[in-house]
């Protein structure tokens, strides 16, 4: 029996999480697996990625085929430099707790200057901004008469 260790899909559209299994080859993708021996999140930030080494080397030393994105993330978790005797380093980070939100906030609100000119009154819409300019071109000054066009005068020959 040919045993492969691959990826098992699951999760909602364009969510994908994925559970790191060994399976017979011939199973289907999201079918039937002998162990399921890691995780991996790709959407978190940065991604997660779990793998229990003891059964990892167990079944990489008993002939199972890693694919090629599992043998990527055996590289970042160190498993396949164990499993190798490469010495090259693993490429995983440490995840580092993410800030809280609210006292990010928090602090934001208590540095920044608190000024009456800093809101901004709202924005006319055009016909609102057109109606007074309309007004003031009937509102003429009454004590200056309109400009009539001087006719030049006329002369018989």
């Amino acid at each position: 029996m040919a045993v492969k260790i691959r990826l098992k899909r699951l999760g909602k559209i364009r969510s994908p999480h994925y559970r790191i299994v060994v399976m017979d080859a011939r199973q289907k993708r999201d079918g039937r697996a002998i162990e399921e021996i890691g995780l991996y999140h790709p959407t978190n930030d940065p991604s997660l990625i779990e793998v229990n080494s003891e059964r990892a080397q167990y079944w990489l030393g008993v002939g199972a085929q890693p694919t090629e994105a599992v043998v990527a993330l055996f590289k970042r978790s160190g498993d396949w430099q164990k499993f190798t005797g490469d010495t090259s380093p693993s490429g995983i980070e440490e995840q580092k707790p993410r800030p809280d939100r609210q006292a990010l906030y928090n602090a934001a609100v208590e540095a920044a200057p608190i000024e009456a000119d800093a809101v901004k009154p709202k924005k006319t819409t055009r016909k609102k901004a057109e109606e007074p300019a309309a007004e003031a071109k009937d509102e003429a000054p009454a004590d200056e008469p309109a400009e009539t066009p001087a006719e030049p005068e006329k002369t018989e020959d």
